[in-house]
């Protein structure tokens, strides 16, 4: 070793042996502070000085045959009644009563005489914790937003403290799930409960909320390394007393108990509000537990639901002022909740009830709950159903363009609500049409219709409608639907007439462009009928289904050819399978991008360019790349993929090349294979493109199939999965070459509606 890494070497002992001596020094700390204490006890019950009493618990601890923090522990447990260190008869793993009770003690007195949270974290985990098993805990703090502060920590690296610093309002973890439930949370495995927390690698979890006077300050968390087994009944009083004891380190705010009048900012808040406005505060009972809240500030907009005035409110308690309040889900628990977790709650309807001589009173309201230190906000606002149904139906009949009259033609009477002035373009506090002069603001052409309307309602006193054109002053046309009832006396005389227009402008708009989009659509899809019909009788001239078997030269050769299943899918796959004046045979497969027309036309001009050029004599590489000039530049900017192969009868060479098409397949001897994949572009890519050339020998009993992508290719499959599934339809197949084609193109599994095609060439 160097000197170096020898001089690190003494450090890092020297830093791990101060940090055992500073830990047993903090622990010798809590020991004697738990021997003081008790030593007071001693001094205020045997009436004696600090060295008697010193004197008479080391003569006690030696009679009894204990040391003398847990004597210490033991007198501190009797004379303090707070159940802190006692725990039930059966303790974890075995370990004595009194080994409990001094860890708990030991705990709570470094707590106490902590600096800061940080501080209690370790003091807990060190002499409560660790002991149990755990091999982490956490602190958090709980915010007025309902977030989580990591305020203390122990077991956990600083990197991981640091990540988990802050988790804001909304994110699930155990500590949020027991602040919401105000209960404890027992999670046996992290992993399997699906919630995010500080030191994921801990699984074991228990997480519980920290509280005194019924408010929750934070939430006490403790990790174990493994799945956690079901605890026994006095670790879980355990950690329900550390959880308690962390509350008190939490709650930096005043005592909840001790909370005598709203402070003047809360109440100068309430009474700025516009709405009625209570400010609480909790009552806690002698044991620590909430038990109501009490009426600390009534704003001056507060008007009690049973009429009393405010002074008869102020100053009482919540459930002695409305005691319906206490029902199960009701006012009560509601801001009970928000001053446990500090999480606001609003309603936009809340039923409220109250007594009024004894009788119950519910109201419907707007209700806000927002918790501010220890004192709660509650504000209201009640509903008045009248008013609110009228604000709706006015909304209604904005949104469906309706405006409404009452009419009473004897007295020449005429009322309109807003909307129907807005209709006819007049100003509010204008004359209204009546009912007799709506003619005077119609086109001519539906006069005929609103005479019927108007015969019916005033003469026959029958409801009626109709629909007609609304002529506006500035020469604004608007298309509206007018229905009217009559109202009658009891002698059958008409007394008014009520009704509505609506303006139904849109809606006719909107069917005119529809009726106008319907005829077009027609019209264009008889014209994609007719050109699909083109495209397949053109298709089936060139390139019919099936082609007679030739056998020339000793060669077999047989095709397929299966056009797409719907007509406007109809493409450009071509074939072709000739003999040149030379003797040799020329033979090619192709696929031209797209469909109708358009496909159907360029694979025509490829196809006998390629015939044409065939018979120069040249090799098929040769003739690809002319037959790529063709695509390129005298064809319609063609893209397509080909298969081009001459194969001379004399040697039973083939010699091919291919333009970005799939590869021929050979079988022979019972096995299947793929050519090689040989080097070449799409035709009518680019200009300058040279295809690599390849030969094959065919022996006899060789079968070559050239196919199109239409037979293979699926949608939910890679096309390498397909291509597989194809060699192993042709494996070990002995069939004749027609027989071979029609299984092929049965069997299909392809769903890609595209073109099939297959040529297959065998020698007997």
């Amino acid at each position: 070793m160097t000197t170096d890494e020898i001089g690190v070497d003494r450090l890092a002992g020297t830093v791990e042996r101060l940090r055992r001596e500073l830990e047993e020094s903090r622990a010798a700390a809590d020991s004697r502070a738990l021997v003081e204490l008790a030593k007071g006890v001693l001094v205020e019950r045997l009436r004696c000085g600090p060295a008697q009493a010193a004197e008479q618990l080391v003569l006690l601890a030696d009679r009894a045959g204990t040391t003398q923090v847990e004597l210490a522990v033991d007198i501190i447990n009797e004379a303090s009644g707070d159940q802190f260190g006692v725990v039930p008869a059966e303790s974890p793993a075995g370990e004595p009563d009194d080994g409990v009770a001094v860890r708990l003690r030991t705990a709570q007195s470094g707590a106490l005489h902590a600096d800061d949270t940080q501080s209690v974290a370790r003091s807990l985990f060190a002499h409560a914790l660790a002991p149990l098993g755990a091999t982490a805990v956490a602190i958090w703090s709980a915010s007025a937003d309902s977030s989580l502060t990591l305020a203390g920590h122990a077991g956990f690296t600083a990197g991981e403290a640091q990540r988990w610093h802050h988790v804001p309002p909304g994110v699930a973890t155990p500590a949020r799930r027991a602040l919401s439930e105000r209960d404890a949370v027992w999670i046996p495995d992290l992993d399997l409960s699906g919630l995010p927390s500080i030191g994921a690698d801990l699984r074991g979890r228990v997480a519980v909320p920290a509280g005194t006077g019924g408010r929750i300050t934070g939430v006490l968390e403790i990790c174990w390394p493994g799945s956690l087994e079901p605890q026994p009944m006095s670790v879980r009083k355990q950690v329900e007393a550390l959880a308690e004891l962390c509350a008190t380190t939490l709650d930096v705010s005043e005592s909840a108990g001790h909370v005598l009048s709203a402070p003047s900012e809360l109440a100068d808040l309430a009474d700025g509000l516009l709405d009625p406005a209570l400010v609480l505060g909790p009552e806690i009972s002698a044991d620590g537990t909430l038990v109501d809240f009490r009426v600390h500030h009534a704003n001056i907009r507060f008007a009690d639901l049973a009429g009393r005035p405010r002074d008869a409110v102020a100053g009482k308690l919540l459930l002695e002022a409305y005691p319906l309040a206490a029902a199960e889900g009701d006012l009560f628990d509601k801001i009970e909740r928000v001053h446990a977790t500090g999480e606001p709650f609003r309603a936009e309807r809340m039923t409220l009830a109250a007594l009024i001589d004894e009788v119950p009173l519910t109201v419907s309201a707007s209700v806000s709950i927002t918790r501010h230190g220890v004192l709660v906000l509650v504000v209201w606002r009640v509903q008045d159903e009248a008013a609110r149904l009228a604000n709706l139906l006015q909304h209604a009949q904005r949104l469906g363009r309706i405006g409404g009259f009452e009419e009473e033609p004897h007295r020449g009477k005429v009322i309109w609500n807003s909307q129907l002035y807005a209709l006819y373009g007049l100003r509010p506090g204008e004359a209204p049409v009546p009912l007799a002069d709506i003619a005077d603001h119609a086109h001519p052409d539906d006069l005929a219709s609103l005479s019927g309307f108007l015969r019916n309602v005033l003469h026959h006193h029958r409801p009626a409608s109709a629909a007609f054109r609304l002529q506006r002053a500035e020469g604004v046309i608007r298309h509206v639907r007018i229905i009217a009832e009559p109202v009658l006396d009891s002698q059958g005389a008409l007394l008014a007439v009520r009704g509505a227009y609506q303006d139904v402008s849109a809606q006719h708009w909107t069917e005119v462009a529809l009726s106008a989009a319907k005829d077009q659509l027609a019209i264009t899809a008889q014209e994609v009928l007719e050109r699909n019909k083109l495209t397949l009788q053109l298709q089936q001239v060139i390139m019919p289904p099936t082609h007679p078997t030739i056998d020339a030269f000793g060669l077999r050769m047989a095709v397929r050819y299966q056009p797409a299943a719907q007509e406007e899918m109809v493409g450009g796959d071509w074939y072709d399978v000739v003999v040149l004046p030379s003797k040799q045979i020329l033979v090619s497969v192709g696929d031209i991008t797209g469909h109708g027309i358009k496909g159907a036309t360029g694979m025509v001009a490829l196809r006998n360019a390629l015939r044409g050029l065939a018979a120069t004599g040249a090799g098929p590489s040769q003739l690809l790349q002319w037959l790529n000039l063709v695509a390129h530049h005298l064809a319609d900017n063609i893209i397509a993929t080909a298969i081009c192969g001459i194969y001379d009868p004399l040697t039973r060479i083939l010699r091919w090349a291919r333009a970005g098409h799939l590869p021929p397949v050979l079988i022979r001897n019972g096995q299947s294979e793929f050519l090689p994949t040989l080097r070449g572009l799409l035709l009518g890519a680019m200009t300058d493109v040279s295809y690599e050339e390849g030969e094959l020998t065919l022996e006899p009993g060789d079968t070559l199939l050239l196919y199109t992508d239409g037979l293979v290719e699926r949608r939910d499959t890679p096309l390498d999965d397909c291509l597989e599934r194809l060699l192993a339809a042709v494996r070990d197949n002995h069939k004749e070459l027609d027989d071979l084609l029609n299984d092929l193109l049965a069997g299909s599994e392809s769903n890609t509606d595209d073109d099939t095609c297959i040529v297959g060439l065998q020698l007997p």
